[in-house]
């Protein structure tokens, strides 16, 4: 028996006592991952397992974690999906588009459209197969985007939302969705890129063999070891995480008070964490001209921001209903498999057309952010572009600012339930197919779109 009698369920001893024991699976997890090949051949993140061995243990299983603590755990993502969120244009300089339009553009139509195709089809889908078949809610059409481009973070963040429309399997649905997401993005990603150096499609990588020499360490040299962030603080004033801590509260606190004031206005259920992100946005507006400016590190943050990230999705996945999940085997099926040959042809189809140079790695690193989050394409990235020769990742990180907040668990994700509600499956497919094929005829008339080139020369070679 779990050593939990003596620990009163709701209270500060139990939360402190079950994110041990998630502490404990995750450093277990991160053994198994430095150990076994399979997990590192599959750049399968620590996480990820953890939450697996969650999972495993809880009460879907074996049943050695008591169900109280699986059930905390499930309340958690919804509550550090905030934490993630909040800081997210906190520190952040918005670049000028007059200045980086021709680097930025194509990305932008690349990855816009891809995201409005996630959710186009699988609306259209639900609408036309799924619900006359299985007599499925029309908002499981909404849980590839969320779950693949938002992530395990946004599929948490959006438990409360399925909860408030009175359709609460929802919520581990779209954990499931980001599960099978993550490993489409990181397989398929490495089978493409496969495909793509055989074929003469890569700019940097000639050659089977040098992709496995682009992964890089799992435990760091202490030579090449870097600092993840900076004290920008006094620590007579204060600790500089607790400084970075308060900011995060406050864009939280603000956040809260702009979530009560729509759902009051509106008379909708409007999740905290994409307000909370405005409340970044206020509190860097706020702070932008002042000294405090000077003592916000971006690294900082994007610490903080990792470490509730990581217990986020070890508690999401361990607290999958697995008989939701079960009961709905073949719809998710459907809508999984649909979507993957989708986004795969997408890749293929408009990353040459759209980039002019280096199309496979800007589309790659697309293509990870689409199926697995941005750490997926940022992991595909590097193996194709390991020292970052092509213009692909600052054309990338050039974007986020003028992207995240809006689709990929943004403002667009936290919505789409709602307008599954309003305005049914195949309405809501229907307008974001349309908005899609509108950005590729802007992308036309733009000189975003051109004539495919599908194999590529050296980065140098392509440069002259």
């Amino acid at each position: 028996m779990f050593p939990t009698e003596k620990i009163a369920s709701g209270t500060l001893n139990a939360l402190l006592f079950y994110c041990s024991v998630m502490g404990i699976l995750l450093y277990i997890a991160t053994l198994l991952r430095i150990k076994i090949k399979l997990f590192k051949n599959l750049f399968i993140p620590a996480s990820l397992i953890a939450g697996t061995l969650g999972l495993i243990l809880g009460q879907y299983g074996i049943g050695v974690l008591p169900p109280e603590m699986t059930q905390s755990w499930g309340a958690m993502p919804g509550r550090l999906i905030t934490i993630v969120f909040a800081p997210m244009l906190i520190g952040l300089t918005i670049p000028n588009p007059k200045k980086v339009g021709n680097l930025i553009g194509p990305q932008l139509i690349f990855g816009y459209v891809g995201d409005f195709i996630q959710i186009g089809i699988p609306f259209i889908i639900t609408a036309l197969i799924l619900k006359p078949l299985w007599n499925v809610n029309d908002m499981i059409g909404s849980i590839v985007e969320i779950g693949w481009c938002g992530g395990h973070g946004t599929a948490g963040g959006m438990i409360d939302v399925f909860k408030q429309l009175n359709w609460e399997d929802g919520g581990p649905l779209g954990l499931t969705s980001a599960t099978v997401g993550l490993f489409i993005g990181i397989i398929v990603g490495m089978i493409i890129i496969n495909y793509g150096v055989r074929k003469g499609y890569t700019s940097v990588l000639k050659s089977e063999d040098s992709i496995n020499s682009s992964v890089s360490y799992d435990i760091i040299p202490q030579s090449e070891q870097q600092a993840a962030a900076v004290t920008t603080i006094n620590k007579d004033v204060v600790e500089s995480f607790a400084f970075h801590g308060s900011l995060i509260s406050i864009a939280i606190f603000i956040g809260w008070i702009l979530q009560k004031q729509i759902a009051s206005a509106l008379n909708i259920g409007m999740p905290l964490f994409p307000m909370a992100m405005i409340g970044g946005l206020i509190v860097q507006l706020a702070i932008a001209k002042t000294k405090i400016a000077d003592a916000v590190d971006v690294r900082t943050l994007q610490r903080i921001q990792g470490l509730a990230l990581e217990f986020l999705i070890i508690g999401a996945i361990a607290s999958i209903k697995v008989p939701v999940v079960v009961a709905y085997a073949v719809p998710l099926l459907i809508l999984m498999i649909s979507t993957a040959i989708i986004t795969v042809l997408y890749f293929f189809w408009a990353g040459p057309r759209i980039f002019k140079n280096e199309w496979f790695e800007h589309s790659i690193v697309n293509f990870g952010a689409l199926t697995g989050v941005t750490a997926v394409g940022l992991m595909l990235l590097r193996t194709v572009d390991p020292e970052m020769k092509t213009e692909a990742s600052r054309a990338f990180a050039l974007r986020a600012p003028f992207f995240s907040p809006f689709a990929g668990g943004g403002l667009i994700t936290s919505i789409l339930p709602v307008l599954a509600v309003k305005y049914g499956a195949l309405k809501t497919g229907i307008m974001f197919l349309g908005i899609a094929v509108v950005l590729l005829i802007a992308a036309r008339v733009m000189g975003f779109w051109g004539k495919p080139n599908l194999e590529q020369s050296s980065v140098a070679h392509s440069r002259k």
